[in-house]
């Protein structure tokens, strides 16, 4: 069975890392003769109440820097976990979970979309309000980028691994954090909250302020954009919006709040304009100084991210006046010409 390199390194942390953590297959995805798993890897707390935070990467092939960091991340808080006390302590009572390598023959081939042709982050049956032509989603069928699956059909089987995977674990939970890394928007790199599907404000902006508050003021000099992605613009099918609209809908306890990291990858083509004639070129580092340097540059907002799902009531509450008081300042922030 031919394997990526991200689900080697995978493989080779089940024996390391023993009972800290559980190792599963959520599906395969399969093309031919080809067939790879997609995993899941789990530490900490087992009560299904326990705050949680999820990483997830690989949804678009053709940005394999997404599975790369998320396979890095799962690397580093594995070697915590057999040493960090603090870390330690913290992960009885939270639970972090990887899905790095959502679309694996998407990453394998180089395509963005998995290997029926399907864009799966278009795939969910959300509809958007003035979605961009083409970009934001469309049924004209496989043969053009970002295509949505026919009407009709049910999910394909790697969107439907990750909803279900992440719905698992985020139902029951007091705080849910989810972050899916992605890259090729831009020269910064962003940090995006929904919706995907409108320029609206989403029903819990209050939280999201106030978390985007913790962390300017927690690392004064970090360097994303944290901002609402549809801003940037809108697409049908968000797996993210999704997920998010379901858990409201289905009235499931606490907050939960799905990020996307957007890794400006402009910036490294600039710096190195030839690797735009590669496949993968456009959207991921290709020098290797560069490449390692991407892998090392996000530890810092992962040990935020655990920080904060473990210290909920620093920017979850509901004291009304605070929600009101973050929300205007929100509004001002993002939405002052909506």
């Amino acid at each position: 069975m031919k394997k990526l390199p991200e689900i080697e390194q995978i493989e080779s942390m089940i024996p390391t890392l023993g009972s800290r953590a559980r190792f599963e297959i959520l599906a395969h995805s399969q093309k031919g003769e080809v067939k790879m798993p997609i995993y899941k890897i789990t530490f900490g707390s087992e009560d299904p109440s326990a705050p949680v935070l999820g990483f997830t990467g690989g949804v678009h092939g053709l940005e394999r820097i997404g599975a790369q960091v998320c396979v890095s991340l799962l690397h580093s808080l594995g070697q915590l976990a057999m040493w960090d006390e603090s870390i330690q302590e913290t992960l009885k009572k939270v639970r972090v979970f990887f899905i790095p390598t959502v679309n694996p023959i998407g990453i394998f081939k180089k395509t963005r979309a998995n290997p029926r042709g399907v864009d799966l982050m278009r795939n969910a049956p959300v509809e958007a309000d003035n979605a961009a032509r083409w970009v934001g989603g469309h049924r004209r069928g496989p043969h053009f980028p970002w295509f949505r699956g026919y009407e009709g059909q049910p999910m394909e089987v790697e969107s439907q691994a990750l909803v279900d995977a992440v719905e698992k674990e985020i139902s029951q939970s007091r705080l849910a954090v989810t972050l899916d890394v992605h890259s090729g928007f831009g020269f910064l790199d962003r940090i995006w909250f929904p919706y995907a599907k409108t320029v609206q404000p989403f029903p819990d902006l209050p939280s999201a302020f106030r978390l985007k508050e913790l962390l300017d003021k927690t690392y004064p000099y970090h360097f994303y954009n944290f901002e609402p992605q549809a801003q940037s613009y809108t697409t049908h099918g968000d797996l993210w919006d999704y997920l998010y609209d379901q858990h409201r809908a289905k009235n499931y306890p606490g907050l939960y709040m799905p990020l996307c990291l957007e890794m400006g990858s402009w910036m490294w083509v600039k710096k190195n304009p030839w690797q735009i004639f590669l496949a993968d070129g456009p959207f991921n580092p290709m020098k290797l100084h560069r490449l390692r340097r991407i892998l090392r540059r996000h530890n810092t907002l992962m040990e935020f991210l655990i920080r904060a799902v473990a210290s909920k009531d620093s920017w979850v509450t509901q004291d009304q006046q605070l929600q009101l008081q973050w929300e205007s300042k929100a509004k001002e922030l993002w939405y002052a010409d909506v």
